[in-house]
C-alpha cells in the first residue's frame, strides 16, 4: 500500500501548545481530531478532520464513545512490515495513522467515574505497541522535539525517538491506572459507594 499522505490523531485534555501541530498541515499532513481539541485547532485556523467523519459514528454516551473504532485503531495498529496487515486495512478502507498525540482526563486533579479515560489510554497503548511504525506523544513537553524531527526528516522520527516516547507512554498509563485503582478502593470499599446497581432496570 502506497501511503499518499501522513496523518496525525490529536485528542488532548490539555490544549496548551496543540496549535504547534499546524506546522505539519503546512507540509501536507492531515489532522484527525475529537470535539474540544478540534474546536481549539479550528479556532487557531488549523484544518482538521473530525473523528466521526472517519468512523461514520458520532460521539455518544456523553463522550464515553468516540475513538474506539476499527477505522482508528486499525490505522494505528497495522504493522507496516507485514503485507497481510496492509492488505487488511486496504480491504476495509482503513488509512494508516502515523502520529498519535493524546493526553488524558486529569483524574489526579478531579477523580470520578466520568474522569476515567477509556479511549485515551487505548490510543496511547496501541500507538506505543506499534512504535516500530507509529510515533506517540503523551507529554506536551515533547511537542517541539517531535514536530522538529518530523519536519527535518520529511515525516519520520527515529526508532530511538519512538522507543523513548513509547516507554514514556507505558509509564504514564501505569501511573494513571494506579491512581484510579487507589481511588476506587478508598471510596467504594471503605463505605462511599461510587457505583450504582442498575442491572434490574436494564432491558434484556
Amino acid at each position: 500500500m502506497k501511503q499518499t499522505k501522513r496523518r496525525v490523531l490529536i485528542s488532548v485534555t490539555n490544549k496548551e501548545g496543540v496549535q504547534k501541530f499546524g506546522a505539519l498541515t503546512d507540509v501536507g499532513w492531515e489532522i484527525i481530531s475529537t470535539g474540544g481539541t478540534a474546536k481549539a485547532l479550528v479556532a487557531a485556523g488549523i484544518p482538521c478532520t473530525l473523528i466521526e467523519d472517519i468512523t461514520g459514528f458520532p460521539e455518544m454516551m456523553d463522550g464515553r464513545l468516540k475513538t474506539l473504532h476499527p477505522k482508528i485503531f486499525g490505522g494505528i495498529l497495522a504493522d507496516r512490515s507485514k503485507p497481510e496487515h496492509m492488505a487488511a486495512i486496504v480491504e476495509h478502507g482503513i488509512e494508516p495513522i502515523d502520529l498519535v498525540v493524546v493526553n488524558l482526563y486529569a483524574f489526579d486533579q478531579k477523580p470520578g467515574i466520568e474522569n476515567i479515560d477509556i479511549g485515551g489510554p487505548s490510543l496511547l497503548r496501541a500507538a506505543a505497541k506499534n512504535a516500530s511504525s507509529v510515533t506517540v506523544v503523551v507529554d506536551p513537553d515533547d511537542y517541539d522535539k517531535v514536530i522538529g524531527e518530523l519536519l527535518k526528516t520529511g515525516g519520520k522520527t527515529s526508532i530511538n525517538t519512538r522507543a523513548q516516547l513509547a516507554t514514556k507512554v507505558f509509564e504514564h498509563t501505569a501511573m494513571y491506572d494506579s491512581d484510579i485503582h487507589s481511588w476506587i478502593w478508598n471510596q467504594h470499599f471503605r463505605g462511599n459507594s461510587i457505583f450504582s446497581d442498575t442491572e434490574a432496570s436494564t432491558p434484556h
